[in-house]
């Protein structure tokens, strides 16, 4: 994999992301242009907000998001949530949605985080294995949603 780059999404990178998204989740429907424009403002703006973005031959082919969240408990360390899990189906079961993962918790270590947690919908035992071998352990907290109502 010596031929991946890994780094922060960046402002022209929107159209890669956008075109990565459609890996995640393909029935959504596209959102309108405006709407992604602020949307991606106010990510780029938000402090503790990164975007890992894996690169090879300069296509995006696998990202994740990292939010780092300041905290008053655990000695003021900061937490971290992992959004938005994705390798574009051809590029699949060659390690590089585990190294962008990797990358993103040694960003957050070095930030300093006490824990970094994400959430998965899916119930494939695949997936799970995919997340223990980046580093996260199932069962140790219980994940619960909350939605809109209606």
């Amino acid at each position: 994999m010596t031929d991946l780059r890994i780094r922060a999404a960046g402002a022209a990178d929107l159209p890669a992301l956008l075109a990565l998204y459609r890996h995640l989740h393909p029935a959504d429907p596209a959102p309108p242009p405006a709407q992604t424009a602020t949307a991606w403002q106010a990510m780029l703006a938000m402090p503790g907000l990164t975007i890992f973005l894996g690169e090879r031959a300069g296509e995006a082919v696998a990202s994740c998001t990292l939010v780092q969240v300041p905290n008053l408990t655990r000695g003021t360390r900061p937490y971290a949530f992992i959004e938005n899990v994705v390798t574009h189906a051809d590029h699949r079961r060659q390690g590089i949605g585990r190294a962008v993962l990797a990358a993103a918790l040694a960003a957050a270590w070095a930030a300093g985080c006490y824990k970094v947690m994400l959430l998965t919908g899916s119930q494939r035992d695949s997936t799970f294995r995919f997340y223990e071998g980046a580093g996260f352990r199932r069962g140790e907290k219980t994940g619960l949603i909350a939605r809109p109502p209606g």
